[in-house]
């Protein structure tokens, strides 16, 4: 994740410990006051744990285009039972992840989605919630916030119309913002997710003015990445060019949150050329400031959600990945051995490769000057695209001209 708020409004954000190595409110030695599950401050990028992202189920109640687990409606044999759940939180715990995500399809259809929830709570797990939203009414808001979630994300891929057809159901707009607002209505952190593509980029301006209408904490936009049902919509990524365009539309009306006094963390997902182009622009706009930027980039070596290192998914069936779009490599099953276990076995040759990737890099990655805060992008866009993990990221939008 590249933190927009942070790096180009030089302010503080609940990322700050994992991805940059230091406290909110750590110059007056205690945390933000809003945070109320502080992360743990790593000693460095390297000792970092990964964020687990747990599919808890692949049964969703929509069917979005871009679906990285190709979910559907329907019930799903051979999922983790309840027990084996249970036993996996606990290694996690025992592990010292920084958070765990509970993702789908839609995590809360699951049936048992709270009694794990809250079992993953009583073990002092930092816990985030990935929703569509629409399954949100005020009670279940009620409960979310009682059971001691940190943060609530809920996708949306522009307004209305636009949103509901990449969702593929009518009314999922309304039916997800309804949900934004009960959220809300108890206090619960709540964010927007938005997928880029050809489909909704222009809507940005829209987007921005929903969070601020919304009073919405936190907005991640994700560059697309062709997993799941997201390769068949490859062709709709971002040209290199309209990617600038929308990265400049995302600074500038970060800015303008932020003079407004709305305090909305902005972030950049699966794409690290980000950092590099956001340290750019501030060396043309404000020079002073782009120096701590870039230590703060460098510190954290390529973004804290790195493949393999920063981040990984354990699917629905037990089966771990480097992370959640690489579902056509197991590192092995929790039900066999613990995530712990399996995490730090430097055997596997692909986890093995991850963590020492920039020798491994191929044609422009390899060529490129930025490889200490790109760290090559994202690995599974470029075996996606080209078969090859090591080619180039098609989705590396920097000129000859800036890499060199």
């Amino acid at each position: 994740m590249i933190d927009v708020t942070k790096l180009y409004c030089g302010l503080d954000t609940t990322g700050d410990p994992l991805r940059y190595g230091h406290r909110r409110g750590a110059e007056h030695g205690r945390p933000h006051p809003t945070e109320q599950h502080p992360h743990d401050v790593p000693p460095s990028a390297s000792a970092r744990k990964p964020v687990v992202v747990w599919t808890m189920s692949r049964r969703c109640n929509l069917h979005c285009v871009h679906c990285y687990s190709d979910s559907a409606n329907q019930a799903y044999a051979g999922e983790l039972t309840v027990g084996e759940a249970k036993v996996m939180l606990a290694d996690l715990a025992d592990f010292g992840i920084p958070a765990l995500l509970l993702s789908g399809g839609e995590p809360l259809y699951h049936p048992h989605f709270f009694e794990l929830a809250e079992t993953a709570r009583s073990l002092n797990m930092r816990l985030t919630l990935s929703t569509n939203g629409t399954l949100i009414d005020a009670k279940t808001a009620q409960r979310i916030k009682a059971t001691g979630f940190s943060y609530v994300g809920i996708s949306f891929d522009g307004l209305g119309p636009v949103n509901d057809r990449f969702r593929g159901k009518r009314g999922a707009f309304e039916a997800a913002l309804a949900g934004v607002r009960h959220l809300k209505a108890v206090g619960q952190k709540v964010g927007l997710r938005f997928t880029l593509t050809r489909r909704n980029f222009d809507a940005l301006p829209e987007i921005f003015s929903l969070v601020e209408q919304e009073g919405i904490d936190r907005v991640c936009f994700y560059h697309l990445v062709y997993s799941g049902r997201g390769s068949r919509i490859a062709k709709d990524d971002l040209s290199h060019e309209e990617t600038r365009q929308a990265l400049k539309t995302i600074f500038h009306r970060t800015a303008r949150l932020n003079r407004h006094g709305k305090r909305v963390d902005v972030l950049m997902v699966d794409n690290h050329a980000d950092g590099v182009y956001l340290y750019l622009t501030l060396l043309r706009e404000r020079a002073s400031h782009a120096r701590r930027t870039w230590e703060l980039l460098e510190w954290n070596g390529g973004g804290a959600n790195s493949s393999g290192v920063g981040i990984g998914n354990i699917d629905s069936y037990g089966n771990v990945h480097p992370d959640q779009f690489w579902q056509t490599h197991t590192l092995g099953n929790v039900r066999v051995r613990p995530f712990s276990e399996i995490w730090t076995d430097a055997h596997d040759p692909l986890l093995a490769a991850l963590r020492d990737r920039l020798p491994r890099l191929k044609g422009r990655c390899a060529e490129c000057r930025w490889q200490a805060v790109c760290g090559g992008s994202f690995r599974v866009r470029a075996l996606q695209a080209t078969g090859d993990m090591w080619a180039p990221d098609p989705a590396c939008y920097l000129t000859d001209e800036e890499r060199a």
